[in-house]
């Protein structure tokens, strides 16, 4: 088995084979310059004839235009800020024993403790270096082995908070391991400088991709072709140099609670299925509506305690919650898991990066009122917007419903105040069991439709095959409509300025990219909208006319709660209404739950 000290042999040779094209770049480009000296000192010795003095010329402007385009791309790649992953800094004052318990890893392992800690929203831990002068005056540490030369400060190790309120204590700390040993290779001087290098070049490329204009552009671009160039050339070395470092990293954690590590990479699958339902299910419906949860890393412990109720392959790791959480290194772990989760939002859904009066923060106990509740709501009433604006003869009227009355029931689409004919009022029923229509009269006008009803919607989709397609591309302009209202809302807040407000965390490439990052879910087709929006009105009506309570799933999202159980038996009879335009299964549906399809329902 290879040792610890093979694998930073072999890191350190791809390190020297980076910075070996690092010096053939500057060879080249001082090349001409090397030939005008030549050619210039042998005219003026008397080795070299008149003969020469055209060739001397030519050399010294090639070498002046190769010094400018050196210097230009040497400045460039010293002065672009590589990106950062964005994270939330913690002190050593608001998490002493976190500190402490990575000090003690790094002694064990005998390798520089990591010179800062950070949380990221997301199930991963690696060491970042940020020692670039845009992120501050480096510091630098004497070698530990005395040596004259000296090495860049440590990096910053970055943890998914996740990890901190799932995983127990010990269960960190293996975890860890590997990655804190890490910082043994990154102190060497040879590897540091390779990794300079590459991301100076990565971070030139991305000034160059955002040059802007014809005058500054035109010599970005040019320092952009010529840093992929290098990127090329160092790419398959800069890989394997990786590879051996985290090579040597793992073997060197070999003897550091290797039998826990086992325990804590369960942890770790376990804990990344959790997070993903818990930010796709229950925190995007709310980022939608301008709040965010901010609870999410207390959220997930609740998430994956029902996952371990629910799924037989994780049964069993509950029972360790009774062990000390890793979040009681924190000395204020409410404050972190709020800033982690303000983040969670920036990078997944791209709100703004302060609370305000469209963007606050929500608590769990009230999630099922201020989010589920309100969200069906707003849907159920977009959906009947929709049915509002299309155009009278799109869809026939529908027939009342069998055994309403005709003439108090708001059944059809002709019915609706917005569509009645002006100056009509609804009479008694005629001879063919249809409401007849008074002529206009002088009398007190007719007392308008009840409100939005669920029976105007599941007739209008049963009625006609088309109906569904109509209103699911109306819903789809709808939404695209608000969401691009609400992009530039953001835009004209400023962003940018805010973003670069929080400090060390967020790199240029972050900033300047666009929000959100990491998008969690493609664009929703115009049915699966139409789908949402049906279970929204039928789960208004639910609440308005049968008893029900919105609630919350940990894994599923909004949920509706009759006589306090949850209903998951929904989404069958919708589907068969919108996809088939088959009303039966969702009207025995109500029926056995006791909602009234004809009653009005509460819109937002």
């Amino acid at each position: 088995m290879a040792s610890p000290e093979t694998g930073v042999l072999a890191a350190r040779a791809r390190a020297l084979a980076v910075l070996r094209i690092r010096s053939t770049a500057r060879a080249v480009a001082l090349l001409p310059a090397a030939v005008a000296v030549v050619l210039f000192a042998g005219r003026a010795t008397g080795r070299l004839g008149a003969g020469w003095d055209l060739a001397g010329w030519l050399a010294g402007g090639a070498a002046v235009v190769s010094l400018l385009l050196a210097g230009l791309v040497t400045a460039v790649v010293a002065r672009a800020r590589p990106a950062l992953s964005p994270s939330v800094p913690i002190s050593e004052k608001s998490a002493p024993d976190l500190y402490r318990l990575v000090r003690d890893l790094a002694e064990r392992l005998e390798v520089p403790a990591p010179s800062a800690i950070a949380l990221t929203p997301d199930c991963d831990s690696w060491l970042e270096d940020r020692t670039h002068r845009a992120h501050g005056p480096p510091r630098r540490l004497r070698r530990p082995d005395g040596a004259g030369r000296r090495a860049p400060e440590a990096p910053v190790l970055v943890i998914g908070s996740p990890f901190l309120w799932w995983m127990r204590v010990a269960e960190l700390r293996a975890l860890l391991a590997p990655v804190v040993a890490g910082t043994g290779p990154s102190a060497h001087p040879d590897i540091a400088a390779a990794r300079r290098f590459i991301r100076g070049l990565d971070a030139a490329v991305a000034v160059s991709a955002r040059a802007g204009g014809r005058l500054r552009g035109l010599p970005l671009r040019f320092v952009g072709r010529v840093a992929r160039l290098l990127l090329r050339a160092g790419r398959e070395h800069a890989t394997i140099m990786e590879r051996a470092v985290a090579a040597a990293a793992s073997e060197r954690a070999q003897n550091v609670d290797y039998g826990l590590r086992i325990v804590a990479q369960e942890q770790v699958g376990l804990a990344y299925a959790g997070w993903d339902r818990l930010l796709t299910r229950v925190a995007l419906p709310a980022w939608r509506m301008g709040r965010w949860p901010s609870r999410l890393d207390a959220g997930v412990v609740s998430a994956l305690t029902e996952l371990s109720r629910r799924d037989r392959l994780a049964d069993g790791f509950a029972s360790r919650l009774g062990e000390r959480p890793a979040c009681d290194l924190l000395e204020e772990p409410g404050a972190i898991d709020r800033a982690a989760s303000l983040l969670a939002a920036r990078l997944f859904h791209g709100g703004p990066a302060e609370p305000g009066p469209d963007w606050s923060p929500v608590g769990w106990q009230q999630y099922p009122e201020e989010v589920v509740d309100r969200k069906w709501r707003l849907e159920a009433a977009r959906l009947h917007r929709v049915l509002d604006n299309l155009p009278a003869t799109a869809l026939p009227a529908a027939p009342p419903a069998t055994g309403a009355d005709p003439a108090a029931s708001p059944l059809t689409y002709a019915h609706t105040p917005a569509h009645a004919p002006a100056g009509r009022r609804r009479a008694a029923p005629g001879p063919d069991g249809r409401p007849a229509v008074s002529p206009p009269a002088d009398g007190p006008p007719a007392a308008p439709a009840p409100g939005p009803t669920l029976a105007r919607v599941i007739d209008r989709l049963a009625q006609d095959e088309r109906a569904g397609d109509l209103v699911a591309a109306r819903l789809g302009a709808e939404v695209e409509r608000e969401e691009r209202e609400e992009a530039a809302r953001q835009a004209a807040r400023g962003h940018c300025e805010q973003d670069a407000a929080i400090g060390v965390a967020w790199g240029d490439g972050l900033v300047e990219g666009g929000l959100p990052l990491f998008p969690l879910q493609p664009p929703r087709t115009g049915r699966e909208l139409l789908a949402d929006h049906v279970t929204a009105m039928v789960c208004c009506a639910a609440v308005d006319t049968a008893g029900a309570t919105p609630g919350l799933d940990w894994l599923d999202g909004p949920a509706l709660l009759v006589d306090g159980a949850r209903r998951a038996d929904l989404g069958r009879p919708v589907l068969s209404l919108v996809d088939d335009g088959d009303a039966g299964p969702l009207r025995g549906w109500l029926t056995t739950v006791g909602v009234r399809p004809e009653k009005p329902v509460r819109l937002v």
